[in-house]
């Protein structure tokens, strides 16, 4: 998909060339044809299976293991987005993650989608989090208003200058907004690998850990494919994380649209079920992002 320029002709025109430039060459090289063009298995790579030659694989969960993959570069804003169709069924003590992680231990940098396993029947829950400088402990808890496990759906991580928008499809599920100019940490400065991880975690994934998994229904196994990352890759152009002229930098792309500012009132109305900024046992004074 074409992006246009935002620059008029001839006002800056050897700029506009070398953004087009700089547009192409993401894209191309952040399309695999692909997933080993773009990324690699993190562990138990014999948990991870390619199909149709590598356009889509299936990450799959054991009683001896599950399993991971990684990017093989690391970004500095813009778009990362898969298409995923998660485990059917009873899944209830699972996890499959689709996340970004500066990897820098103790002052960290990290995107999460995390998708809580259930008993058949009940819905798939959606956590996102957000770790700025270190600190994280933002989660929110979105009731999926879809079987995610019928067919693909397409997550989306959108990480600008001005905010950062979880998207499910075309829903905007999550934004959080650049608030540094009141102190609060955004990320801004480290590069982000992009991974996916599929595990066992029925200490506190469905119900806080009170639905077990039932291993008796493994494995189990979540699919992937559409691997979409147009962003600025670290190492890479200097001037790419910091050039406005990248089209996730646009204007169109600073805030939610109409359109999106309604979906995002209906998710936040009808499907969402845990919000750390109104959990006054956890934060009995809210956390100043919160009230910013």
């Amino acid at each position: 998909m074409a992006k246009k320029c935002f620059l008029s002709f001839p006002e800056a025109h050897s700029l506009c060339i070398v953004t087009l430039f700089t547009l192409m060459f993401i894209q191309i090289s952040a399309r695999p044809a692909t997933f080993a063009d773009d990324f690699k298995a993190a562990w138990s790579e014999s948990h991870i299976r390619q199909i149709d030659g590598g356009k889509a694989i299936q990450l799959v969960l054991d009683q001896s293991t599950g399993c991971g993959f990684a990017s093989k570069r690391k970004y500095l804003f813009g778009r990362v987005s898969m298409k995923i169709k998660l485990i059917p069924g009873d899944s209830a003590g699972t996890v499959t993650a689709f996340y970004m992680n500066s990897d820098t231990d103790t002052v960290r940098d990290e995107l999460d989608f995390e998708f809580l396993g259930n008993r058949s029947g009940q819905p798939y829950s959606v956590q996102t989090n957000i770790y700025a400088h270190g600190k994280g402990d933002r989660e929110q808890r979105v009731n999926l208003w879809f079987d995610p496990a019928l067919d693909f759906h397409t997550y989306t991580i959108l990480w600008t200058h001005k905010h950062i928008v979880f998207y499910v499809d075309d829903v905007p599920i999550r934004e959080y907004k650049n608030k540094e100019a009141k102190n609060i940490a955004y990320p801004t400065s480290q590069p982000m690998g992009v991974y996916s991880t599929l595990w066992e975690a029925d200490d506190w994934a469905t119900r806080g850990g009170l639905e077990k998994i039932d291993w008796s229904k493994a494995p189990f196994s979540a699919y992937y494919k559409d691997f979409d990352i147009e962003a600025c890759p670290v190492p890479g152009p200097t001037f790419c994380p910091s050039n406005p002229h990248n089209w996730w930098e646009g204007y169109a792309y600073q805030s939610l649209n109409a359109v999106e500012a309604r979906r995002y009132r209906w998710v936040r109305v009808n499907h969402m079920v845990y919000d750390y900024c109104t959990d006054r046992s956890r934060y009995p004074v809210p956390p100043l992002e919160c009230r910013a």
